[in-house]
């Protein structure tokens, strides 16, 4: 027997990173409710702040001081993390509908997914213009902006900004505050269809905000209706056209206009108001569907409609969590009333902001900015100090964060071992009856008896004059999310193969499944294996059996056999002379996990790692074979020394690596800096006495990154000098963009830096 487990019983779903979630998640994770998964999907990995982004196109605030961390905040609450769009809500089967992964089981279900731009009604708009909302694309479309301006300073844009309400005024002030440094004028126009600025305001804030936006030269054209953005044909510009017959020539056309919902939610056929938004009660309870929760702009309060404005947003975290938490435990809901009006404080893209409450305004200042600068970064402090990062509050969280949500320890279940850990046959059953139901399981002809048949272990043919290539690989899950680090294990494991210039024909899988009752684990399984199952059917690799157990941690591996011609093998012994060494991955895995562990990392390095090892070795195998590579092993635990080292000792020759080619992940330096490594880093460090002259470069920012543990890291493979350069070529030409040529084989057994 086991040690004592609360399994998991229940999941809560959080769509969407809005204000009120990320305030319920931090809360999650100050009060751990045990046996409760939590699973946030969202699109981006950060979050933007409101109140700050009108600063940060002024220039005032960088992205990571205006955007809040959910990767970290993620780990933090110790709640899954899903980075898609989610595209509906099946209210019948309890289940989320994702853009690029499998259907999201939920016994609880909360939405705070802000608002949209409403384009639909004029043509062109759509296509054309770029919406204040999704905010991630309206940064990316002001960032190009800014650089085009900088890269041709003497021809200035038109810049159009559909909406007269504040966001469309403070856009237009930041952006002018920003513009002013160059030598160019830019043009601002800024449309709105009242005849008055900010119309639900006092009057006194829309003239005061009129004065300065014809002080800083922005074009106003107010009660003008646009109609349609027209594209001019063969140029990149376009006009906006008026229901008066004006008309303006722009390059860039935001649009922040009156929020509306996205189309998705009126098909679920939850209750919504005349807009489209939830109805919820005075709870934050949908109407229609007890088991659904709304807060922020996707909600109205059916009793107490509000504006649709970050301030609310905010101070209906505390209460949607208080609410989550109750329904989990089964106990009464408390209702929430919000305040009827509030301080506005709306930044003038200068240093300064004007404040507005009801009828009272105060003019420009800054002082007023002062105030709001202090108010947005305390606000944002709260999430940047999170227990467990070196803050004030860890010593009081300590208790709290020793256990997980995953693996609670209490008195209320006795976990067998043996085969009385094994996941139930009917759970697997019905996992992979989903499975071949959304993405039948890839069948080689060679495969004799598979998953198709209850026989006690699988049938493999393998051909005449053909050698079986076996490795097996296995690891508990270093990212929050089953689906995805299920895809990068399967990537992992067929690393071995593909460096033995073999093709991959069959695996059996190992997995750890979380304790919990039958359906979580079934929700579990299901989200891992069909990670697994999309990336060896891309491989054309058959699934043909496994193994599943419960356990602590979720861990998933494979048993891989490939086929190959014995002449036509990939050794790690074949480096010749001249040859030189080309790695098709950046390293530094190793190191950025370890720093997520701590919460010292940037959601934007995990990213770009987790879209690195998401990159499948196969076609660089095919591309080695057809260059003729002379030897090749692939970078995982070991880092590349270690395995670079069992090359050398193999082919019985030298290298010389170029220290400065060595391509690393973003963020990777910073973390090992931090003196933030893996904990197999120690042991790896040992094979630096194959490195010839180390101490010459122990100082060097890249040297402790060749010891770094890589998953699902790159190829290393020797090649001919004068098919290098095609090699490389064709290479990046397939996706790896980062390949590139370290080193050169030559001289006296060992590892030289250069």
């Amino acid at each position: 027997m086991q040690q004592n487990i609360q399994p998991l019983q229940k999941n809560l779903v959080l769509i969407g990173g809005g204000h009120s979630h990320v305030i319920a998640l931090k809360m999650l994770g100050m009060e751990a409710l045990p046996g409760i998964r939590i699973t946030l999907i969202t699109d981006y990995s950060d979050t933007p702040y409101s109140g700050m982004l009108p600063g940060h196109i002024a220039g005032f605030y960088t992205h990571e001081q205006c955007h809040i961390d959910l990767r970290k905040l993620a780990n933090f609450a110790q709640a899954q993390l899903y980075i898609d769009c989610v595209t509906g809500i099946d209210l019948e089967n309890n289940q989320v509908i994702c853009a690029n992964r499998p259907n999201v089981n939920f016994d609880l279900l909360s939405i705070d997914i802000g608002s949209t731009p409403a384009t639909i009604s004029v043509p062109g708009a759509t296509k054309y213009a770029i919406p204040a909302k999704p905010v991630g694309k309206l940064l990316q479309s002001w960032d190009e902006l800014v650089e085009k301006i900088e890269e041709n300073p003497q021809n200035p844009l038109k810049i159009g900004i559909v909406g007269g309400g504040a966001g469309g005024v403070e856009l237009a002030l930041s952006m002018r505050g920003n513009l002013q440094q160059y030598d160019s004028k830019q043009e601002i126009h800024l449309f709105g269809r009242d005849r008055h600025l900010l119309s639900h305001h006092h009057a006194s804030v829309g003239n005061w905000l009129r004065r300065m936006l014809i002080q800083r030269d922005i074009k106003l054209h107010l009660g003008e209706t646009v109609c349609q953005v027209v594209h001019q044909e063969n140029i990149e510009r376009f006009n906006v056209r008026c229901e008066s017959g004006l008309e303006v020539e722009c390059d860039y056309i935001f649009w922040v206009t009156q929020a509306s919902a996205p189309k998705w939610l009126k098909a679920t056929g939850i209750t919504t108001d005349e807009r489209g938004f939830i109805l919820v009660n005075d709870k934050l309870q949908s109407l229609s569907h007890p088991l659904v929760f709304a807060a922020g702009d996707i909600a109205t309060m059916k009793n107490h409609p509000r504006a649709k404005a970050g301030v609310f947003a905010v101070r209906q975290g505390k209460p949607l969590f208080e609410n989550l938490r109750r329904s989990l435990l089964g106990k009464t809901l408390k209702k929430y009333r919000p305040q009827k009006d509030y301080l506005s404080l709306i930044g003038t893209g200068d240093g300064m902001a004007i404040a507005t409450r009801g009828w009272l305004t105060l003019p420009p200042h800054k002082l007023l900015w002062d105030w709001k600068d202090y108010i947005d970064r305390k606000f944002m402090e709260q999430f940047r100090d999170l227990p467990g990062m070196g803050g004030w509050g860890d010593r009081e969280m300590g208790r709290k964060l020793l256990t997980p949500h995953s693996s609670l320890l209490t008195p209320n279940l006795l976990r067998c071992s043996g085969c009385g850990s094994k996941v139930g046959g009917h759970v697997l059953e019905k996992v992979l009856q989903r499975i071949q139901e959304s993405q039948p399981i890839e069948e080689r002809e060679d495969i004799v008896i598979g998953l198709r048949y209850p026989d006690d272990a699988a049938v493999v043919k393998v051909p005449t004059g053909k050698v079986m290539v076996q490795t097996i690989d296995y690891f508990t899950s270093l990212i929050n999310d089953p689906y995805i680090f299920a895809q990068i294990a399967v990537n992992h494991c067929l690393s071995d193969i593909f460096a033995m210039g073999a093709i991959p024909t069959s695996a059996l899988a190992l997995a750890t499944i979380p304790y919990g009752t039958s359906s979580t684990v079934e929700e579990t399984l299901f989200q891992l294996l069909s990670g697994a199952v999309k990336q060896l059917n891309q491989a054309r690799v058959s699934l043909i059996g496994g193994h599943t157990i419960e356990g602590d941690k979720l861990a998933f591996g494979l048993s891989c056999n490939g086929l190959s011609q014995e002449n036509q093998l990939l050794r790690k012994s074949g480096m010749l002379v001249n040859d030189v060494l080309i790695l098709t991955k950046a390293v530094g895995t190793g190191t950025l996990f370890a720093g997520e562990m701590r919460r010292q990392v940037k959601a934007s390095w995990i990213d770009n790692a987790v879209k690195s090892m998401l990159r499948s070795n196969q076609a660089a195998s095919v591309c080695f074979l057809q260059y003729g590579a002379t030897a090749c092993t692939d970078i995982t635990g070991f880092g590349l020394i270690g395995h670079l080292s069992e090359m050398v000792k193999a082919s019985l020759i030298g290298v010389t690596l170029k220290l400065d080619n060595i391509p690393i992940l973003d963020g990777a330096r910073e973390t090992v800096e931090k003196g933030i490594v893996s904990s197999l880093y120690p042991e790896n460090l040992k094979a630096s006495s194959y490195i010839t002259n180390s101490r010459e470069f122990e100082s060097h920012s890249n040297y402790p990154l060749l010891f770094d543990p890589q998953t699902s890291g790159g190829l290393l493979a020797s090649v001919s000098v004068d098919k290098a350069d095609n090699c490389l070529k064709k290479l990046k030409e397939l996706g790896y963009e980062e390949a590139v040529i370290i080193g050169r084989v030559g001289g006296e057994e060992g590892i030289k830096l250069v």
